[in-house]
């Protein structure tokens, strides 16, 4: 970036670019042995190339995430107790790919040492509240963050 230009939101920055290279290090080293190995770099400016474009997708995705969770925040204002609070707040935590698995009673639990009861309160509360969706039964039952972008 030259001194003094902005940021544009098309221009992934050094640090999504560092990020996407270390999610996808055994193929960067990979293709820089093979570079090094020859004098064509053509397939080292494509796999370079590719990842930039990568590194965009992720940084758009990010942005996506942040637009959403403000919405998500806005929309459910003074609708949460303290302890769906703090498990949202975690959640979120976990970024756009979220909870692996999806949230359970236990990881809930674990989170805010409620009861059982309590629990099973709060979890129902903000599947009605559309906080949360529910998929699964019994103990297989998980829950993650509605954050569908359809409350402009």
């Amino acid at each position: 970036m030259r001194k003094g230009a902005g940021a544009k939101l098309g221009e992934p920055s050094l640090i999504a670019v560092a990020y996407t290279i270390e999610r996808y290090r055994k193929a960067y080293y990979d293709r820089l042995e093979a570079s090094n190995k020859s004098n064509a770099i053509a397939d080292w400016l494509l796999y370079f190339a590719n990842t930039i474009l990568d590194a965009q997708r992720v940084t758009l995705a990010r942005v996506e995430f942040s637009v959403a969770k403000a919405k998500y925040y806005e929309h459910h204002r003074g609708q949460f107790n303290e302890s769906q609070e703090k498990v949202i707040a975690r959640m979120f935590r976990e970024g756009i790919t979220g909870f692996k698995g999806g949230l359970s009673a236990e990881n809930y639990i674990a989170i805010t040492q409620a009861s059982r009861a309590t629990t099973t309160r709060d979890l129902q509360d903000l599947v009605a509240k559309g906080a949360l969706t529910r998929t699964g039964e019994l103990r297989h039952t998980r829950y993650t963050l509605n954050i569908r972008d359809d409350r402009a």
